[in-house]
Formats: C-alpha cells, sequence, structure tokens
C-alpha cells in the first residue's frame, strides 16, 4: 500500500488524486490510501475529494477523512503557508493513527498481508516524513509545481547561507538560479520568500531542507516541456527525480461545481463560436480582481474586440475561495450590453472542459501550474497574469524560458498598481491574432504532452521506474 497525503488545496490534491489512478492502474499490486485534510473554508476542495472519492473508491483507492480541529491562533502565523504547514503539523497524529487503523482492517479482511511500501508528501506536507519514519517506511516527495521551481526550491538553503541581509538575495537585483538559463529577477520570486525573518520565509527553508530527508521526488511534469530543469535537478548527485506529468483531470467530476447548471449553458455557447476565436479569462480557485481593475479588464476586451469567456470571480471577504460578483453589471460598468453574443462572464467554470473546447483560442491565466499544464495539453497559447504563490516563477518561464506564453505581466505589482484597459488590450490582440510562434509551440507542445504518457514515452517510462523503486520497498 501506498499512502499519498495531500495538503489540503484543490491545485494540490487534483493531480495527487491523479496520480494515485496512474499508479494503481499501471501495477495491480499496489493499492492507494490517501488521507484528506479537512480544508477551512473551502468547501470546493472537500466536494472535490468526496467526488473522487466516489469516482475513484474501489479497492485499489481509498479516500480517508481525517476529523476537523481547530486552526491554528492567529498569533502563530501571518501567511498561508505558514498556517497551511502548521494545519500539516497539527494532524501528524490523526494521519498516523489513520493509517495505522486501515492496516490492521486490511489485516483483519485479507489473508495475505499488507506492506506499507511508501509514504507520498506532498511539498506542503514535510512535516508527514515525521510520519514515514515513525512507521519504518520511506518518504518520496510529491512536487507539485514545475521542475524550474523544484530548482529553485534545492537551491534556496544555499541563497539562504549566502544571503547576509534580511531580503533574499542581497542587493542583487538578479538571482542565477541553476535550474533556469536566464537570471531571474527579484521581482518574479514568490512575495513569501523575500523576507527571511517573516513566517512564510522560514517555513519555505524548513519544507526545502527536509526534501534530501526524502527516497526520490515525483514531480508533476515532462521532459519534453522542462528539459534544461530536469537535467538540473536529476544530475545524478541528489536524489533521483521522477518527472510523471502532466497529471491532469481531463475530464473532471460533473457533480461539484459550484453552479453546476452553467455548464450547458457555457459549452452551448461556446458550440456557437467560432474555431479558436474565444479568449479565455480565469484566475483560478483562489484568485480575484478587485472592482478597478476588473473595469480596466472589461475595457481592454471590448476595444480588443475579441469574443471573450471570463470566470470573473470577487476577492474572498475571508480565508478560503474567491466567488462570484454579486453585481456584475456596477463592476464591469455595462461590458455585457455592448458585447451581445461576443461574450460570456459567469462565475466557476470547468476549466479543463473549457479549454479542450475548439473555440477557444487563447488563455488569460494566473498561471498556477495545474492550469498551465491543462493548457499545454490542449494547446492553447497563454497571456500570463500571476497572482500568488509560485506563480510569477511560473510565467517568467513559460514566457522568457519555453516562450509559451506572453506576458500581460510577470514581476509583482502592488495590489492598487493597475494593469490598464490598454495593456490588456495589446495583450490579448497579440495573444489571439499576433504571436504566431507563441501558438505553434503551444501545438507543438500538445503533441509531445501526449507523447510522453503514452507507452515508452518519458513520464510513462519515468512512472514505471518509480514503482520499480517502490516494489523494492516491500
Amino acid at each position: 500500500m501506498v499512502v499519498i497525503i495531500p495538503s489540503p488545496g484543490i491545485g494540490h490534491l487534483v493531480p495527487m488524486i491523479e496520480f494515485a489512478r496512474q499508479i494503481t492502474n499501471r501495477d495491480g499490486r499496489l493499492s492507494v490510501m490517501i488521507p484528506i485534510i479537512p480544508a477551512p473554508n473551502m468547501p470546493m476542495v472537500n466536494q472535490y475529494a468526496k467526488s473522487r472519492a466516489k469516482a475513484y473508491g474501489s479497492n485499489n483507492i481509498k479516500f480517508i477523512d481525517l476529523p476537523v480541529i481547530d486552526l491554528p491562533p492567529e498569533d502563530r502565523f501571518r501567511s498561508m503557508e505558514a498556517l497551511t504547514s502548521l494545519l500539516v503539523e497539527s494532524y501528524k497524529p490523526h494521519v498516523k493513527q489513520a493509517i495505522i487503523d486501515a492496516l490492521q482492517a486490511e489485516s483483519d479482511s485479507n489473508p495475505v498481508r499488507v506492506n506499507l511500501a511508501a509514504l507520498v508528501v506532498d511539498v506542503l506536507c514535510t512535516q508527514m516524513i515525521d510520519v514515514a519514519k515513525e512507521l519504518e517506511v520511506p518518504p518520496y516527495l510529491f512536487f507539485t509545481s514545475p521542475a524550474g521551481f523544484l530548482g529553485f526550491m534545492l537551491h534556496l538553503p544555499t541563497l539562504d547561507r549566502e544571503s547576509t541581509t534580511t531580503v533574499l538575495g542581497d542587493s542583487s537585483t538578479e538571482l542565477v538560479i541553476p535550474s533556469f538559463v536566464s537570471p531571474v529577477p527579484k521581482q518574479v520570486l514568490p512575495v513569501v520568500v523575500l523576507k527571511r525573518k517573516e513566517d512564510g520565509y522560514l517555513w519555505f527553508l524548513e519544507h526545502a531542507n527536509r526534501y534530501k530527508e526524502t527516497k526520490g521526488i515525483i514531480v508533476n511534469t515532462f521532459y519534453e516541456l522542462e528539459p534544461h530543469a530536469l537535467n538540473v535537478v536529476s544530475d545524478g548527485r541528489g536524489l533521483p527525480v521522477y518527472p510523471v506529468g502532466p497529471l491532469i483531470d481531463v475530464t473532471g467530476p460533473d457533480d461539484w461545481y459550484e453552479e453546476k447548471a452553467s455548464h450547458d449553458t457555457i459549452m452551448k455557447w461556446l458550440d456557437d463560436q467560432p474555431l479558436a476565436s474565444v479568449v479565455f479569462l480565469c484566475f483560478g480557485s483562489m484568485g480575484s480582481l478587485a472592482g478597478p481593475q476588473v473595469r480596466e479588464v472589461a475595457i481592454g476586451l471590448q476595444q480588443a474586440k475579441v469574443r471573450y469567456l471570463w470566470s470573473l470571480r470577487e476577492p474572498p471577504k475571508s480565508l478560503g475561495l474567491s466567488s462570484k460578483y454579486m453585481d456584475l453589471e456596477k463592476e464591469i460598468d455595462g461590458l455585457l450590453e455592448r458585447s451581445v453574443g461576443k461574450g460570456l462572464v459567469c462565475g466557476w467554470v470547468p476549466q479543463a472542459a473549457v479549454l479542450a473546447h475548439k473555440a477557444i483560442g487563447g488563455f488569460i491565466s494566473h498561471c498556477g501550474w495545474n492550469s498551465i499544464l491543462e493548457s499545454v495539453w490542449y494547446g492553447v497559447p497563454i497571456a500570463t497574469w500571476p497572482i500568488y504563490a509560485e506563480q510569477q516563477m511560473n510565467a517568467f518561464e513559460i514566457v522568457k524560458e519555453l516562450e509559451l506564453a506572453v506576458g500581460i505581466k510577470i514581476e509583482h505589482r502592488d495590489y492598487n498598481d493597475l494593469i490598464t484597459a490598454e495593456e490588456v488590450e495589446r495583450a490579448v490582440t497579440r495573444l489571439m491574432n499576433g504571436d504566431d510562434s507563441v501558438r505553434k509551440k503551444a501545438i507543438e507542445m500538445k503533441e509531445k504532452s501526449r507523447k510522453a504518457m503514452m507507452e515508452n514515452g518519458s513520464s510513462f517510462t519515468s512512472l514505471a521506474h518509480l514503482i520499480d523503486d517502490i516494489m523494492t520497498n516491500i
């Protein structure tokens, strides 16, 4: 049995569940247990887990609901990264007991002894390595971000030792990170790692330092997408690295959308649009734009004279997922009336299904790694609009290193520093009409992504090596 422990976030849960499905499909000797850490104020995460349990739950994949416990006191954290890490820390005894109970139940009902072969821990769950040690089972790390960012995290302890100020990297405006070909501007590093004395940075450093305690690193990427970064992190001097992606949920559950009824409306509207004519705007489960920025986007779309599908979500009122704007007319300044038939504004959307549609010609994205991989899988070029976490570094990589996107923005901006309608118009026009090289490369990478997952493909082979290694632990 393999235990897979995701952190409580939709961007982590989706690829790790898909990983479970892949390994159980590939080797019938393997079963998977997935303890689900309840996500505070994030019902979508819990709903997704329940939906996948219903779809995949069998003798080979079992989902375990852990008890709900109190969040850490607010005086113990100042960042989402710290909150998540503290929450995971609190769940260590619950995860250990759940594993023990599951093994006991299996042994009671099965005359063949069930062996615990591996603990696969999420990148924000490295504290669970302690559970692996207590149970005397090898831990593996599951890295939900690109190999380029993995290289940064592996290099972070070195950067920390070499920095002598409270700001990472001392006074330099660029950092040399081996997994990137070009020097990396400080402005694209996650905000949480720039200030070395704050809790988010300290947790990032703690996680990075624990990577070396694992037996290997599983990465949701594929060699043809990130050859340089993977060559650097797999140079033979450190841990084995297994690129096994793209691990994406290409179908998606049909019973967990906030507004399931809107699904048919969205798809029917897309069916009526010309081939590759629609730009899709979506900023992820936690991404949102303030009212003034929404108005600039609306004006930019109107000036660009393009068809659009816009998943518009307002900033969350508390910790958790953003929600649909209650007053669209107020926020988008009459855009609906001026673009009847050419645009559709909605709340939550089935993103993978939308990107798969023939009418979609471009994707304005927050650059979460799952979203990037979905766009690669369907050959849809991206315009980058990163918001939080490592998304600025993802945007930098796909624009500057991989040339798979055009940049609306890459670096951090102050929340009140607006991207103007003119900037939006220029980027949308370039994305939809002006940059054939990016579109051509997106289509080429689509084919490579699919070949990677086929028999004898790079990720197919890498997953086989990983399974062989896991089986040696029994």
